[in-house]
């Protein structure tokens, strides 16, 4: 099959569009129009659906999508294969969760970047499901999420396990029970945060309903208004010790078996592991056992 064929069809079904297809390939229209034409003559389908506003990809199409992603990051593996000799080096995309990345990570990043100069790290954080979506999508090469983790693409390594705690302003009264709670504004990270799910569990497995959840899109937001008396959050112990120990927060024991997260590193079971990818697990490795 025709990679430039290919390459075409992808532009378009990104798009939307052969005119912004001709634009980004810098081609006439009427060449993406016959490229296109030609591909649907060799596949003996219809592609897509053409309309005022653009195309849309029929059935088969949306199936030669997935095909040419595959084949497309195939090739791009292929092509790194060949070009290492084992040493650390070109990009390395990690994902993690921000708690993660706040306190764990800071001293191995710094560890690993001085360890292998020549790789160009980078660091997104994300919600475990982000994360998983983007190890998945060929868009980070691994990150660290938090359990369970069940999945036929992907390999986990332990790395972590996080003590979890509830956390309030430092006057709130002791917590004898969870139903202590449901007068009260849970504080948490968007939808697919593991650590907002497991509180919502345990609300569940209670019967008991909170008042209101409040999202937030980062850590310190979500500590500062808890400090502020604006709601309660469930957070990593590791994460709160320092405001704990200052006196800007309280906390509050969990239960079993909601006390404890155990956070992995996942990567793709399917994909060449580069020198680079190697090299940071290896260290990851010995870090943990340290």
């Amino acid at each position: 099959m025709d990679l430039h064929l290919l390459k075409i069809f992808y532009t378009v079904a990104r798009l939307g569009s052969i005119s912004q297809a001709a634009k980004e390939l810098q081609y006439a229209q009427s060449n993406i129009t016959m490229k296109i034409q030609q591909l649907e003559k060799s596949l003996q389908t219809t592609l897509f659906y053409r309309h005022n506003r653009g195309t849309v990809l029929t059935d088969k199409g949306s199936l030669l999508l997935t095909y040419t992603e595959k084949i497309f990051h195939l090739v791009e593996e292929t092509e790194a294969v060949m070009k290492d000799d084992q040493t650390p080096r070109g990009s390395l995309t990690v994902g993690s969760m921000e708690t993660t990345a706040a306190v764990r990570l800071p001293t191995f990043l710094s560890k690993y970047h001085k360890a292998f100069p020549k790789v160009d790290l980078t660091l997104k954080t994300g919600s475990t499901e982000q994360n998983i979506q983007g190890v998945l999508q060929h868009e980070i090469d691994g990150a660290f999420v938090a359990e369970p983790i069940e999945h036929p693409a992907l390999l986990q390594k332990e790395v972590f396990e996080e003590e979890m705690v509830l956390i309030t302003e430092t006057n709130h009264p002791g917590i004898t029970s969870i139903k202590d709670l449901q007068t009260r504004t849970m504080l948490a990270f968007r939808t697919g945060c593991a650590y907002r799910e497991k509180l919502e569990h345990w609300f569940h497995q209670e019967g008991v309903i909170p008042n209101k959840i409040m999202e937030l899109g980062t850590l310190e937001a979500i500590i500062g208004c808890v400090s502020a008396g604006l709601g309660l959050s469930m957070l990593p112990r590791s994460v709160v010790a320092k405001y704990i120990e200052e006196g800007s927060l309280k906390q509050h024991p969990i239960p079993h078996p909601y006390e404890k997260v155990k956070t992995v590193f996942i990567y793709r079971k399917d994909r060449y592991i580069p020198a680079s990818l190697i090299t940071f697990m290896n260290m990851l490795d010995s870090e943990v056992k340290s």
